[in-house]
C-alpha cells in the first residue's frame, strides 16, 4: 500500500485537497492508495510522554503502523513560517526509528505561494536522508496555491503534468528498489 500524507492538521486545507489530487495520479499506476489525513488525528491528546511510542492514542498508533507497514510515502506539505506545519514534524517525531524511516521510498509535494513550499521539501529531506530512507529525486512545488488549485482541482496544466510524471516516476522507483531488495526493514 502506497500512502500520501497531507501534512497538516489544519481542517480544511488546500493541503488535503491536493492530497487527493495526488493520490489520484497515483492511482493510474497503482490501485491500492490511501491518505493519512493529519487533521483526523487527536494532536490535543498528546503529551511530551509520548514520544516514547507507549500510551499514543490508537488514532496515532494506526497512523504509524501505516507508515511502517507501507510501500511508499508521498508527503504533501504546505510551507508554514518557511518550513512544515508543526504538526508533521510532531508526527514525525513519533516515528520509530529504523522501522519507520530505513529504506522507505519517499516522494515530496509542496505547496505555497511564491516558493510552492521548497523549504518545507528542503526540510523533510534533511531528516528523512538523514534516517536513511529512499528519497525520490522529482519533487513537484505547486506555486501560488490559490491560483493553482480551484474546487479541489489542479487548474495548472503544467502542474497536473509534473504530479503524474512524479506518481508514475515514483511507482517504477519503489518497483525497482523491491527488485534488489532494497526495501523497508520489517521491524
Amino acid at each position: 500500500m502506497l500512502y500520501v500524507l497531507s501534512g497538516t492538521n489544519r481542517p480544511g486545507s488546500r493541503t488535503r485537497q491536493v492530497a487527493e489530487v495526488v493520490a489520484e495520479h497515483l492511482k493510474k499506476y497503482k490501485s491500492d492508495i490511501e491518505i493519512i489525513d493529519l487533521a483526523k488525528l487527536p494532536y490535543s491528546e498528546l503529551t511530551g510522554q509520548h514520544y516514547s511510542g507507549q500510551g499514543l492514542h490508537t488514532e496515532f498508533t494506526k497512523a504509524i503502523e501505516k507508515v511502517n507497514d507501507s510501500e511508499g510515502l508521498v508527503i504533501v506539505t504546505p510551507e508554514y513560517n518557511g518550513s512544515m506545519p508543526g504538526a508533521l514534524k510532531y508526527f514525525i517525531d513519533h516515528w520509530s526509528y529504523p522501522r519507520s524511516f530505513e529504506f522507505r521510498p519517499v516522494a515530496f509535494v509542496g505547496l505555497g505561494f511564491r516558493w510552492g513550499g521548497l523549504r518545507p521539501v528542503e526540510h523533510l529531506q534533511q531528516v528523512f536522508n538523514y534516517r536513511n530512507a529512499f528519497a525520490y529525486p522529482e519533487r513537484v512545488f505547486i506555486t501560488n496555491i490559490g491560483d493553482a488549485l480551484k474546487d479541489g482541482k489542479i487548474v495548472d496544466k503544467n502542474v497536473t503534468d509534473l504530479l503524474d510524471k512524479q506518481a508514475n516516476g515514483f511507482v517504477r522507483f519503489i518497483t525497482a528498489l523491491k527488485s534488489q531488495n532494497l526495501f523497508p526493514v520489517s521491524k
